[in-house]
C-alpha cells in the first residue's frame, strides 16, 4: 500500500437537560509529526467559543486546554486535520537478551497501572505464549499482536470505557482499548517496554478491506525494540501498524491520552454524540480548506 492523504473529522457533541457552567476541558485530537506521518493542517473549533491554550505533556503530546465560564446547554468540539502517512519498513530481529538493560530507561513503560494491573499472570489468563530468554522480540511481539485478534471477539457494545482488564478477558469480547491493555500486559510482563497510542485507523482505499475501528477512534500498541525504536502493533486488527494507522498520542494507558476530558457544574443528565469520519484525499485537490467544529467537555470515548 502506497502512502495516504487523509482527511480526518472529529466531533465531539455534548448536549445537557439543564444549564451547564464552569466547564474545564483537555484534548488530545492533535495527529502527530513523525517519521511516519506528516500533519499538513490541522484546526480546532469549540462552541460557545473560548480561548484554546496548548502544551506539551511529559511524553510530548500536544494537548489543548480550554475553559467555559457562562451557563451553555451545548458543548461541542470539532477537530480537523490533513495527515500523509507512509510505508513502514519491517523492523529487524533483535534477541530478547537486550531487555534487562532497558528497564532504567523504560521503567514507566513496564511499571503497573490501574488499567494495566500486573498483579496476575497474564500469560496463563490469557494462554498467550511466553518469550524465551534468547527468542526474537519482533517475532514475539508479531505473534501475541496475531494471538489477541483471534482470542478475542471485537463488539463494541462489549465493554465500557471504563470497564477493568480482567472484566474485558472474562467477558472475551470489547473495543480496541481493551485488546491494547491486554497487549501492554503481556508485553511489560515479558520485560517489553510498551505504551499505549491513541489514532485513528482508515479503511484500504483500493480494496474492500475495513480494519476493524475505523468507525472511530482506535487504539494500538507501541513496543520499544532496540535498533529499531517505537514499533506500532495493532492487536485488534491483528497487524503491524503501517499507513492506515493516524497517530494522535502515546501514554502508559488510555487514561494518558482520553480524547477528551473534564469538569462542569450543572447539567444534569446529558446525551454525548460523536463523530468520526476519516477520508482519503486527491492528491489534486487542496487542502487548505480544513475546517472544524465545535466543543467538549468530560469525555470516555472508545472505539
Amino acid at each position: 500500500m502506497d502512502r495516504a492523504l487523509l482527511r480526518i473529522t472529529h466531533v465531539t457533541r455534548y448536549g445537557y437537560g439543564e444549564p451547564a457552567w464552569d466547564s474545564f476541558n483537555e484534548l488530545c485530537l492533535r495527529p502527530n509529526d513523525d517519521y511516519r506521518q506528516t500533519l499538513k493542517a490541522f484546526a480546532l473549533k469549540v462552541d460557545p467559543k473560548v480561548e484554546l491554550r496548548s502544551h506539551r505533556d511529559a511524553a510530548g503530546n500536544l494537548i489543548h486546554r480550554f475553559y467555559v465560564p457562562q451557563a451553555h446547554r451545548l458543548l461541542e468540539i470539532a477537530a480537523s486535520s490533513v495527515v500523509e502517512t507512509y510505508p513502514v519498513p519491517t523492523p529487524l530481529a533483535v534477541s530478547a537478551s537486550v531487555l534487562p538493560g532497558l528497564r532504567h530507561r523504560f521503567f514507566e513503560f513496564l511499571a503497573p497501572t490501574v488499567r494495566v494491573p500486573l498483579d496476575r499472570d497474564w500469560h496463563a489468563l490469557l494462554g498467550a505464549s511466553r518469550l524465551e530468554p534468547d527468542g526474537d522480540l519482533v517475532a514475539y511481539v508479531a505473534a501475541l499482536t496475531a494471538y489477541l485478534r483471534e482470542r478475542f471477539r471485537y463488539a463494541p457494545n462489549a465493554t465500557e470505557v471504563d470497564t477493568p482488564l480482567p472484566d474485558f478477558v472474562a467477558a472475551g469480547a470489547g473495543v480496541c482499548q481493551d485488546y491494547a491493555h491486554a497487549m501492554l500486559a503481556l508485553c511489560r510482563l515479558a520485560g517489553i517496554p510498551a505504551r499505549y497510542v491513541s489514532g485513528y485507523v482508515h479503511p484500504h482505499p483500493h480494496t474492500d478491506e475495513t480494519l476493524l475501528g475505523s468507525g472511530g477512534s482506535h487504539a494500538w500498541v507501541e513496543a520499544f525494540l532496540p535498533g529499531n525504536g517505537w514499533v506500532g502493533f495493532d492487536p485488534t486488527n491483528g497487524c503491524p501498524v503501517g499507513e492506515a494507522h493516524v497517530k494522535i498520542g502515546v501514554g502508559r494507558d488510555y487514561d494518558d491520552v482520553p480524547p477528551v476530558r473534564g469538569l462542569r457544574r450543572g447539567g444534569g443528565a446529558g446525551t454525548l454524540d460523536v463523530l468520526v469520519r476519516v477520508r482519503h484525499v486527491a492528491r489534486t485537490g487542496s487542502t487548505r480548506d480544513v475546517g472544524v467544529a465545535p466543543s467538549d467537555e468530560s469525555l470516555a470515548e472508545e472505539c
